[in-house]
């Protein structure tokens, strides 16, 4: 009798360490599928983050652009090499679509605002470098630079630089650089750079290839502000008493709305091919002491203030492609999904920085990079207060600023190209660079 008890109990003791092996066990596997996709798919949402498991990751759709330009779908967020295009990436409630959705992509991360039940979304990931990009690139050297203090003369044919932005790494031309030619809507532009989502930004020159005077400019020219009394009046859009307001616009900025809708807006063969994600950056980022970095203090009323782009390019000679404070200072269209989504049309002005990466220099001549014209003409960086003042380029070529309302200049508008437009010709002024 004592051997039977015996057995008894060593078997249930057997069966009760099987059960706790295999409970680690599940346990383990279950611990270790979870981590795979909070890695992969991860999802911060409005109220914090919260990582969805397989079953719930079925009401979204994503694709993935290959080098072809064509989608195939995919199952997992990318984790670099790519943007969300925004333009064809979409959320639909019951099969009709809810423009109240926000979505955001950045660093392999995919942000997606909702307020609905049943919210699905179809994601398009473009190739960081789409089809325009790799159009401008090709059989060109991509280099560096690392001093902006002398103004770039050179001939810069076969060349192009590379900097970081926002979004990625943007590719610029520099110097006396003849192969950025591109023909749109029935105007020339010099393209600026292949911005880092892989859209193409372009300036106005007009409608020949002269590269100067009046005729690479609109035909109006323009105050940038009606006043200058107060700080809000450096800002492309402004709001009293606010250092970063969008409330009215700037007279430049009603000046170029203007020009775009009634040469651009009403023709869909044209708008189908701007982006109307990318901003423009009028950084609006100070601080109240000479030569300091900008720390957002001062900006509003009558206080004197020195802002972001004048500690860069005038004291420090080092310009940026980011925008310091892109909630409010990247100007862009409501649904881009980035930036402060206050513009009326997707256009704006070149920044003072791109002047710099361009090869211009404060009150340093240059006459042989591309962006000279013998013309002056105002960029959307504010400068410094008191007297509101913006960057502008004179018409030796360098970066100057003046009072927003002491005299008329130039408007040179600038628009974004979408990443996956088809691109012809080399981009010399013979054989531009033509949209189709």
């Amino acid at each position: 009798m004592p051997i039977e008890t015996l057995k008894k109990s060593h078997l249930t003791r057997n069966a009760i360490i099987a059960l706790i092996v295999i409970a680690i066990i599940t346990t383990l596997i279950l611990n270790f599928t979870r981590a795979k996709y909070r890695n992969t798919q991860s999802i911060p949402l409005i109220n914090g983050t919260i990582t969805f498991n397989n079953a719930d990751l079925n009401v979204i759709a994503m694709y993935q652009q290959d080098d072809t330009g064509d989608y195939e779908s995919i199952d997992t967020v990318p984790t670099s090499g790519y943007t969300l295009n925004y333009e064809n990436s979409y959320c639909e409630v019951n099969g009709a679509k809810d423009s109240d959705v926000s979505l955001n992509y950045n660093e392999g991360r995919m942000n997606v605002s909702f307020t609905k039940k049943g919210t699905k979304c179809h994601l398009y990931f473009d190739v960081m470098c789409g089809k325009a990009c790799r159009t401008i690139l090709a059989n060109k050297t991509i280099q560096e630079r690392t001093s902006f203090s002398s103004a770039l003369t050179t001939n810069t044919n076969g060349t192009i630089y590379q900097a970081q932005d926002g979004s990625g790494t943007s590719y610029y031309f520099a110097g006396a650089n003849t192969e950025n030619w591109l023909y749109f809507a029935g105007f020339y532009w010099r393209i600026i750079r292949i911005n880092g989502d892989g859209t193409v930004r372009i300036i106005y020159n007009g409608t020949s290839t002269s590269t100067t005077g009046t005729r690479t400019q609109l035909s109006s020219t323009s105050y940038f502000n009606s006043s200058s009394h107060n700080n809000m009046y450096v800002g492309y859009m402004y709001t009293s008493g606010e250092v970063h307001g969008l409330g009215t616009s700037s007279t430049i900025k009603e000046e170029v709305d203007e020009w775009y809708k009634n040469n651009i807006a009403t023709n869909t063969e044209y708008t189908n091919k701007i982006s109307t994600t990318t901003g423009f950056c009028g950084d609006r980022t100070s601080t109240t002491t000479n030569g300091g970095a900008p720390n957002d203090t001062g900006g509003t009323g009558t206080t004197t203030t020195y802002y972001g782009a004048r500690y860069r390019l005038y004291t420090n000679k080092t310009p940026t492609y980011d925008c310091p404070n892109p909630d409010n200072d990247l100007y862009t269209m409501a649904g881009s999904g980035i930036g402060n989504e206050a513009l009326t049309y997707p256009v704006g002005l070149i920044t003072a920085d791109e002047v710099a990466y361009a090869g211009g220099v404060w009150h340093t001549s240059n006459t042989s990079y591309y962006l000279y014209t013998n013309s002056i003409y105002w960029t959307m960086s504010p400068f410094s207060y008191p007297s509101a003042g913006v960057f502008y380029v004179d018409s030796d070529g360098f970066l100057g600023n003046t009072i927003v309302n002491d005299i008329y200049y130039g408007i040179r508008p600038v628009i974004n190209l979408r990443s996956d437009v088809t691109l012809t010709g080399t981009g010399t002024s013979s054989d531009a660079f033509r949209v189709s």
